[in-house]
């Protein structure tokens, strides 16, 4: 516990949650729902001829483009069930882009900061800076299944 709170002061700006908060949620966003267990798994993009996928474990998950795989990959590396997905296509990238840059940092901060343990203690500790991460966005929330369209326009008031 206290090494992820240690590494979240560290990141500070960075704190994948945050950017979620920060970054996602205070924009219009619709909500995905990804079926993998609440622990940290392996996700892979798979380009096939159908398109591409998001594999993680025995789950494939098709993706409209390479953007999305790589913003949803995170959130299922962590065990995230329920995210929120910006519903402007043009700013996932980005949004995809500093959540993995922040994934890779958060992680090279845990191997810094428990290189002396032994690996039953490393495991546990990593297995609860991931349950702290997915807690906090599981807080957070990921909205509603369909963003809100305001019906009104400025022709008509």
């Amino acid at each position: 516990m206290e090494t992820t709170v240690e590494i979240r002061e560290q990141i500070s700006e960075e704190w994948i949650p945050l950017i979620y908060r920060e970054r996602v949620r205070t924009q219009r966003t619709r909500s995905y729902h990804i079926n993998v267990p609440k622990k940290e798994n392996h996700a892979e993009i798979l380009h096939t001829l159908l398109g591409i996928e998001l594999k993680v474990g025995n789950y494939r998950f098709t993706c409209p483009d390479l953007s999305t795989a790589r913003y949803l990959q995170v959130f299922a590396r962590i065990g995230c069930q329920d995210v929120a997905i910006p519903y402007d296509i043009t700013k996932i990238s980005t949004l995809a882009d500093e959540l993995e840059v922040s994934w890779h940092k958060t992680l090279l901060l845990f191997e810094e900061k428990t290189f002396d343990k032994t690996p039953s203690a490393r495991g546990r500790m990593r297995a609860n800076l991931i349950k702290d991460l997915r807690q906090e966005i599981e807080e957070i929330g990921a909205g509603a299944l369909m963003p809100e369209f305001r019906q009104s326009t400025k022709q008509r008031e």
